[in-house]
């Protein structure tokens, strides 16, 4: 399971943020979704991730009606390819303390994001495929 190819359990689609939008918008789409991070793109390439962190740390400042995500977003973003392996990303995630990985091809145009989620759901179907708790919850958002 740790060698298959992250695109194989990456979310493909995933929404994203631009730049532009205001703070106030992805706030309300954070909580409204119940994420934590979210790409910010712009044509198709990753330019950086907002989170949760990110906003609780401006709280202290004045955020403005006007403030963009472009000015408070994370752009030190570490990546993975669609090839890379599962182990490599479950390996980020327990080392780098991580949540969400963005999936980027060579042009650094987002393809996917892959979650800890997604590896640990992953590696309990290829254990156990037919879940035996909330087995309809489980497969319903797999």
């Amino acid at each position: 399971m740790m060698n298959k190819e992250v695109r194989s359990i990456m979310t493909k689609d995933p929404l994203v943020a631009s730049p532009e939008q205001s703070i106030k918008e992805v706030t309300a789409l954070l909580l409204a979704k119940k994420m934590q991070q979210i790409p910010v793109v712009k044509d198709g390439i990753l330019l950086g991730l907002i989170t949760s962190y990110d906003l609780w740390r401006k709280t202290n400042q004045d955020l403005g009606e006007a403030q963009l995500v472009q000015d408070v977003m994370t752009t030190n973003v570490l990546t993975i390819a669609p090839k890379d392996k599962v182990g490599t990303a479950a390996q980020l995630f327990a080392d780098k303390r991580f949540k969400t990985l963005p999936v980027v091809n060579l042009d650094n145009e987002l393809k996917g994001v892959v979650t800890a989620f997604d590896v640990i759901r992953q590696a309990y179907l290829s254990e156990f495929p037919q879940p035996s708790l909330y087995r309809e919850e489980f497969l319903q958002n797999s």
